[in-house]
Protein backbone atom coordinates (compact mmCIF):
# COMPACT_ATOMS: atom_id res chain seq x y z
CA UNK A 1 0.00 0.00 0.00
CA UNK A 2 1.35 3.43 -0.90
CA UNK A 3 1.84 5.68 2.09
CA UNK A 4 -0.29 8.83 2.24
CA UNK A 5 1.62 11.81 3.60
CA UNK A 6 0.28 14.64 5.68
CA UNK A 7 0.90 18.31 4.93
CA UNK A 8 3.10 18.50 8.04
CA UNK A 9 5.44 15.89 6.51
CA UNK A 10 6.53 18.20 3.66
CA UNK A 11 10.04 18.85 4.98
CA UNK A 12 10.74 15.27 6.09
CA UNK A 13 9.07 13.12 3.43
CA UNK A 14 11.05 10.10 2.29
CA UNK A 15 9.45 8.02 -0.45
CA UNK A 16 9.66 4.20 -0.13
CA UNK A 17 11.26 2.47 -3.12
CA UNK A 18 8.00 0.94 -4.36
CA UNK A 19 6.42 4.39 -4.39
CA UNK A 20 9.29 5.66 -6.53
CA UNK A 21 8.05 3.43 -9.37
CA UNK A 22 4.59 5.00 -9.06
CA UNK A 23 6.10 8.49 -9.06
CA UNK A 24 8.24 7.87 -12.16
CA UNK A 25 5.30 6.31 -14.03
CA UNK A 26 3.08 9.32 -13.30
CA UNK A 27 5.78 11.75 -14.43
CA UNK A 28 6.36 9.80 -17.65
CA UNK A 29 2.66 9.68 -18.57
CA UNK A 30 2.16 13.35 -17.66
CA UNK A 31 5.17 14.42 -19.75
CA UNK A 32 3.94 12.29 -22.65
CA UNK A 33 0.61 14.14 -22.59
CA UNK A 34 2.33 17.54 -22.38
CA UNK A 35 4.74 16.76 -25.21
CA UNK A 36 1.92 15.43 -27.39
CA UNK A 37 -0.66 18.17 -26.91
CA UNK A 38 1.24 21.08 -25.39
CA UNK A 39 -0.59 21.03 -22.05
CA UNK A 40 -1.96 18.72 -19.39
CA UNK A 41 1.01 17.33 -17.48
CA UNK A 42 0.18 19.20 -14.27
CA UNK A 43 -3.49 18.25 -14.62
CA UNK A 44 -2.32 14.64 -14.50
CA UNK A 45 0.82 14.78 -12.36
CA UNK A 46 -0.41 16.97 -9.51
CA UNK A 47 -3.71 15.13 -8.83
CA UNK A 48 -2.17 11.66 -9.08
CA UNK A 49 0.85 12.59 -6.97
CA UNK A 50 -1.41 14.37 -4.48
CA UNK A 51 -3.00 10.99 -3.73
CA UNK A 52 0.26 9.89 -2.07
CA UNK A 53 2.01 13.13 -1.07
CA UNK A 54 1.18 16.74 -0.07
CA UNK A 55 0.30 19.16 -2.86
CA UNK A 56 3.15 21.32 -1.53
CA UNK A 57 5.55 18.68 -2.90
CA UNK A 58 3.62 17.62 -6.00
CA UNK A 59 3.07 21.14 -7.34
CA UNK A 60 6.73 22.34 -7.20
CA UNK A 61 7.93 19.12 -8.82
CA UNK A 62 5.36 19.57 -11.60
CA UNK A 63 6.58 23.13 -12.18
CA UNK A 64 10.22 22.01 -12.41
CA UNK A 65 9.24 19.35 -14.95
CA UNK A 66 7.28 22.00 -16.86
CA UNK A 67 10.45 24.09 -17.24
CA UNK A 68 12.30 21.18 -18.85
CA UNK A 69 9.48 20.20 -21.23
CA UNK A 70 8.72 23.78 -22.29
CA UNK A 71 12.39 24.53 -23.00
CA UNK A 72 12.73 21.43 -25.17
CA UNK A 73 9.64 22.26 -27.27
CA UNK A 74 10.43 25.99 -27.64
CA UNK A 75 13.95 25.21 -28.87
CA UNK A 76 12.50 22.84 -31.45
CA UNK A 77 9.39 24.80 -32.62
CA UNK A 78 10.10 28.48 -31.90
CA UNK A 79 9.11 29.47 -35.46
CA UNK A 80 5.50 28.44 -34.76
CA UNK A 81 5.11 30.54 -31.60
CA UNK A 82 2.56 33.40 -31.50
CA UNK A 83 4.86 35.64 -29.47
CA UNK A 84 2.35 38.48 -29.10
CA UNK A 85 -0.28 36.26 -27.45
CA UNK A 86 2.31 34.46 -25.35
CA UNK A 87 3.70 37.75 -24.06
CA UNK A 88 0.24 39.10 -23.20
CA UNK A 89 -0.75 35.95 -21.33
CA UNK A 90 2.54 35.93 -19.46
CA UNK A 91 2.34 39.59 -18.42
CA UNK A 92 -1.08 39.12 -16.83
CA UNK A 93 -0.09 35.77 -15.30
CA UNK A 94 2.80 37.38 -13.45
CA UNK A 95 0.22 39.28 -11.40
CA UNK A 96 -1.63 36.07 -10.55
CA UNK A 97 1.32 33.80 -9.69
CA UNK A 98 2.12 35.43 -6.30
CA UNK A 99 -1.55 35.16 -5.36
CA UNK A 100 -1.48 31.46 -6.12
CA UNK A 101 1.80 30.83 -4.27
CA UNK A 102 0.42 32.50 -1.14
CA UNK A 103 -2.72 30.40 -1.47
CA UNK A 104 -0.65 27.21 -1.49
CA UNK A 105 1.49 28.32 1.47
CA UNK A 106 -1.38 29.37 3.75
CA UNK A 107 -4.55 27.57 2.65
CA UNK A 108 -5.53 24.30 4.36
CA UNK A 109 -4.69 21.21 2.31
CA UNK A 110 -8.38 20.25 2.35
CA UNK A 111 -9.18 23.49 0.54
CA UNK A 112 -6.29 23.05 -1.88
CA UNK A 113 -7.27 19.48 -2.81
CA UNK A 114 -10.96 20.31 -3.06
CA UNK A 115 -10.34 23.39 -5.18
CA UNK A 116 -7.97 21.50 -7.44
CA UNK A 117 -10.48 18.71 -7.93
CA UNK A 118 -13.32 21.10 -8.77
CA UNK A 119 -11.17 22.98 -11.30
CA UNK A 120 -10.17 19.73 -13.00
CA UNK A 121 -13.75 18.42 -13.14
CA UNK A 122 -15.12 21.71 -14.50
CA UNK A 123 -12.41 22.05 -17.14
CA UNK A 124 -12.62 18.43 -18.24
CA UNK A 125 -16.40 18.38 -18.53
CA UNK A 126 -16.24 21.60 -20.54
CA UNK A 127 -13.64 20.09 -22.85
CA UNK A 128 -15.63 16.90 -23.33
CA UNK A 129 -18.99 18.62 -23.89
CA UNK A 130 -18.01 21.66 -25.96
CA UNK A 131 -17.18 21.27 -29.62
CA UNK A 132 -18.23 24.77 -30.72
CA UNK A 133 -18.74 28.09 -29.00
CA UNK A 134 -17.24 31.55 -28.69
CA UNK A 135 -14.36 32.39 -30.99
CA UNK A 136 -11.75 35.15 -30.88
CA UNK A 137 -9.78 35.14 -34.15
CA UNK A 138 -7.65 38.02 -32.81
CA UNK A 139 -6.28 38.87 -29.37
CA UNK A 140 -9.22 40.08 -27.24
CA UNK A 141 -8.06 42.15 -24.21
CA UNK A 142 -10.70 40.84 -21.79
CA UNK A 143 -10.09 37.18 -22.64
CA UNK A 144 -6.31 37.71 -22.69
CA UNK A 145 -6.22 39.38 -19.28
CA UNK A 146 -8.73 37.02 -17.68
CA UNK A 147 -7.15 33.81 -18.94
CA UNK A 148 -3.63 35.01 -18.22
CA UNK A 149 -4.37 36.11 -14.63
CA UNK A 150 -6.28 32.94 -13.78
CA UNK A 151 -3.54 30.79 -15.26
CA UNK A 152 -1.06 32.56 -12.98
CA UNK A 153 -3.19 31.92 -9.89
CA UNK A 154 -3.66 28.25 -10.73
CA UNK A 155 0.00 27.89 -11.64
CA UNK A 156 1.23 29.45 -8.42
CA UNK A 157 -1.12 27.41 -6.24
CA UNK A 158 -1.28 24.05 -7.99
CA UNK A 159 1.38 24.10 -10.72
CA UNK A 160 -1.41 23.81 -13.31
CA UNK A 161 -1.44 26.90 -15.51
CA UNK A 162 -2.98 25.02 -18.40
CA UNK A 163 -6.80 25.16 -18.30
CA UNK A 164 -7.25 28.92 -18.89
CA UNK A 165 -4.58 28.83 -21.60
CA UNK A 166 -6.26 25.92 -23.35
CA UNK A 167 -9.54 27.84 -23.32
CA UNK A 168 -7.78 30.86 -24.83
CA UNK A 169 -6.06 28.74 -27.48
CA UNK A 170 -9.40 27.19 -28.41
CA UNK A 171 -10.94 30.65 -28.72
CA UNK A 172 -8.11 31.70 -31.03
CA UNK A 173 -8.52 28.52 -33.12
CA UNK A 174 -4.79 27.94 -33.34
CA UNK A 175 -3.74 24.94 -35.43
CA UNK A 176 -2.19 22.11 -33.36
CA UNK A 177 1.48 22.93 -33.96
CA UNK A 178 0.99 26.64 -33.24
CA UNK A 179 -1.14 25.81 -30.21
CA UNK A 180 1.55 23.50 -28.77
CA UNK A 181 4.44 25.87 -29.45
CA UNK A 182 2.74 29.06 -28.22
CA UNK A 183 1.73 27.48 -24.93
CA UNK A 184 5.35 26.46 -24.30
CA UNK A 185 6.52 30.04 -24.88
CA UNK A 186 4.20 30.95 -22.01
CA UNK A 187 4.99 27.95 -19.79
CA UNK A 188 8.75 28.40 -19.87
CA UNK A 189 9.06 31.85 -18.23
CA UNK A 190 5.90 31.37 -16.13
CA UNK A 191 7.20 28.12 -14.69
CA UNK A 192 10.57 29.72 -13.95
CA UNK A 193 8.79 32.46 -11.99
CA UNK A 194 6.85 29.78 -10.13
CA UNK A 195 10.08 28.01 -9.17
CA UNK A 196 11.50 31.28 -7.85
CA UNK A 197 8.33 31.82 -5.83
CA UNK A 198 8.51 28.37 -4.25
CA UNK A 199 12.14 28.94 -3.33
CA UNK A 200 11.38 32.37 -1.86
CA UNK A 201 8.82 31.00 0.61
CA UNK A 202 10.87 27.93 1.53
CA UNK A 203 8.90 25.29 -0.40
CA UNK A 204 11.86 24.18 -2.53
CA UNK A 205 13.43 21.58 -0.25
CA UNK A 206 15.96 18.74 -0.69
CA UNK A 207 12.98 16.38 -0.94
CA UNK A 208 11.65 18.25 -3.99
CA UNK A 209 15.10 18.30 -5.58
CA UNK A 210 15.37 14.54 -5.07
CA UNK A 211 11.97 13.96 -6.68
CA UNK A 212 12.94 16.16 -9.63
CA UNK A 213 16.21 14.30 -10.25
CA UNK A 214 14.35 10.98 -10.14
CA UNK A 215 11.94 12.31 -12.75
CA UNK A 216 14.47 13.35 -15.42
CA UNK A 217 14.84 10.00 -17.29
CA UNK A 218 11.04 9.68 -17.46
CA UNK A 219 10.75 13.29 -18.63
CA UNK A 220 13.26 12.74 -21.45
CA UNK A 221 11.47 9.59 -22.62
CA UNK A 222 8.08 11.32 -22.48
CA UNK A 223 9.30 14.29 -24.54
CA UNK A 224 10.66 12.10 -27.33
CA UNK A 225 7.65 9.79 -27.53
CA UNK A 226 5.18 12.66 -27.26
CA UNK A 227 6.85 14.50 -30.13
CA UNK A 228 6.50 11.39 -32.29
CA UNK A 229 2.79 11.02 -31.44
CA UNK A 230 2.19 14.73 -32.06
CA UNK A 231 3.60 14.45 -35.57
CA UNK A 232 2.02 11.16 -36.61
CA UNK A 233 -1.26 10.62 -34.74
CA UNK A 234 -4.68 12.26 -34.60
CA UNK A 235 -5.20 13.61 -31.11
CA UNK A 236 -9.01 13.97 -30.95
CA UNK A 237 -9.95 10.60 -29.41
CA UNK A 238 -6.87 10.61 -27.18
CA UNK A 239 -7.74 14.04 -25.77
CA UNK A 240 -11.29 12.91 -24.99
CA UNK A 241 -10.04 9.87 -23.12
CA UNK A 242 -7.57 11.96 -21.14
CA UNK A 243 -10.27 14.41 -20.07
CA UNK A 244 -12.61 11.57 -19.11
CA UNK A 245 -9.87 10.20 -16.85
CA UNK A 246 -9.25 13.65 -15.39
CA UNK A 247 -12.91 13.89 -14.37
CA UNK A 248 -12.46 10.74 -12.31
CA UNK A 249 -9.23 12.04 -10.77
CA UNK A 250 -10.83 15.37 -9.90
CA UNK A 251 -13.82 13.68 -8.27
CA UNK A 252 -11.42 11.51 -6.24
CA UNK A 253 -9.63 14.58 -4.91
CA UNK A 254 -12.89 16.29 -4.00
CA UNK A 255 -14.04 13.20 -2.11
CA UNK A 256 -10.69 13.06 -0.28
CA UNK A 257 -11.03 16.70 0.68
CA UNK A 258 -14.54 16.19 2.04
CA UNK A 259 -13.37 13.24 4.16
CA UNK A 260 -10.41 15.08 5.70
Amino acid sequence: MIQVYRHSDVLSTRVPSFSTVYFVAVIFFATLIRSTFGFGEALIAVPLLALVMPVAIAAPVAVLVSVVVAAAIVVEDWRRVDFRSAAGLLATALVGIPVGVLLLAHAPERLVKGGLGLVIVAFSIYSLATRSGARAPHDHPAWLIGCGFLSGVLGGAYGMNGPPLVVYGALRQWPPQKFRATLQAYFLPASLVGVIGYAAIGLWTPTITRFFLWSLPAVAAGIVLGRTIHRRMSADVFVRLVHAALVLIGVTLVVQALKQ
